[in-house]
């Protein structure tokens, strides 16, 4: 936690460069690679920590604090990583013989895959890949069909070297994560990088060693889900620091109030805005206890435990998301300007709350769904 503060310090310094270029300064990856982050979910026979979710949260609320977009990359980095340490244990060896290797990835099956003598073929293309500028390796989804059985989808791992970068991240927000899309072109990927992703998600494991391990006994998006949520609890801590930094010199214009701190509605705002943070770390919490509480006693996860991860990540997006709005709305017409960082913290929650996998109202539905005794209707579970 030390080392991420001190790394944070670094984030912030460079997240105007990083929101005007479109991806992560290199000197804001190197302060990530020196405080271990890129080694936070790395088995240590490879010098990682094996730390669990609760640790993740911690770090990244830390990061985000600094630089949201920093944040949210290294902890997308964090569950490809989990991800490849679910292959076999030669497959691993091959990874991480990189010192602090990067791994992006997706969740979205956007690519086709046919079988190949040795493995398979892909072809497709794959958005929203955070981070892609200065990863190593990805990790694909795409869909198998070979003609004979039920078309299915597969999880590989490709060296960033085998695939097309296309830059066409320009967006309003989060801006600094690089997202861009990469594509496959007649890609030959050998079986041994090759998973099934049903599989996967139900905790089945091809690692003979890392079995061991409590960390990678928990199912695929529980670990995504609290990877995830530190990140949005660290953009309502800098939203709360940058409004309190600028309060004591704001006064609010057409109004007698020389100081903004003296006006009743700022105390109303404030404290709902602090009260709404209060909660969201609650979700956050609870969910690496249940995550983190589940893998180390090797306990089977119950369907409304899956779903309420779920929901429990939903919700830590929808507090914050409210409460640096409140923020955001507090703070006046002059926020608007480039170097106030209430505009950029504000556009990073905002996209952050369209996430597929992290919108508030997609998990709060499939949590009541599961409640009122339904099936899922996501494989994503």
């Amino acid at each position: 936690m030390r080392r991420a503060s001190d790394a944070a310090d670094v984030l912030h310094e460079h997240a105007a460069w990083a929101e005007q270029n479109r991806r992560i300064h290199p000197d804001a990856i190197d302060a990530l690679a020196d405080a271990g982050v890129f080694r936070l979910r790395t088995p240590r026979r490879y010098g990682g920590y094996e730390a669990d979710t609760a640790t993740l949260v911690d770090v990244a609320t830390e990061l985000g604090r600094g630089d949201g977009a920093a944040a949210w990359t290294a902890s997308v980095y964090w569950i490809p990583t989990w991800m490849t340490c679910l292959f076999p244990d030669e497959v691993q060896d091959e990874v991480f013989s990189t010192p602090d290797v990067r791994i992006c990835g997706t969740l979205s099956p956007s690519a086709m895959a046919a079988p190949a003598d040795g493995g398979v073929v892909v072809n497709g293309k794959w958005g929203f890949i955070s981070g892609a500028h200065h990863s190593h390796w990805q990790e694909i989804i795409a869909i198998l069909a070979d003609g004979e059985s039920e078309p299915y989808p597969i999880m590989a791992l490709v060296p960033m070297s085998d695939l097309l970068v296309v830059d066409d991240w320009h967006t309003a927000g989060l801006r600094g994560t690089g997202s861009v899309s990469t594509v496959a072109k007649d890609l030959f990927i050998p079986a041994e990088r090759v998973l099934p992703l049903p599989s996967v998600v139900q905790g089945q494991i091809a690692s003979t060693i890392n079995k061991n391990s409590a960390i990678y006994r928990a199912p695929l998006l529980p670990v995504a889900s609290a990877s995830s949520v530190g990140t949005v609890v660290g953009l309502g801590k800098a939203a709360t620091d940058a409004f309190f930094k600028r309060l004591p010199n704001r006064k609010i214009t057409y109004t007698g109030y020389e100081s903004q701190r003296e006006a009743p509605l700022t105390h109303l705002q404030v404290a709902d805005a602090a009260l709404k943070l209060d909660q969201a770390e609650f979700h956050a919490h609870r969910l690496t206890s249940l995550v983190d509480g589940k893998a180390e006693a090797g306990a089977e996860w119950k369907l409304e435990e899956r779903a309420r991860a779920r929901a429990d990540m939903g919700a830590v997006v929808r507090l914050t998301k409210e409460a640096v709005d409140i923020y955001n709305t507090a703070s006046g017409g002059s926020s608007i300007y480039e170097d106030v960082p209430i505009q950029r913290i504000n556009r990073d929650i905002q996209a952050v709350n369209l996430h597929a996998l992290m919108h508030p109202n997609t998990n709060a539905e499939l949590y009541g769904r599961v409640l009122c005794g339904l099936e899922p209707n996501t494989t994503y579970i």
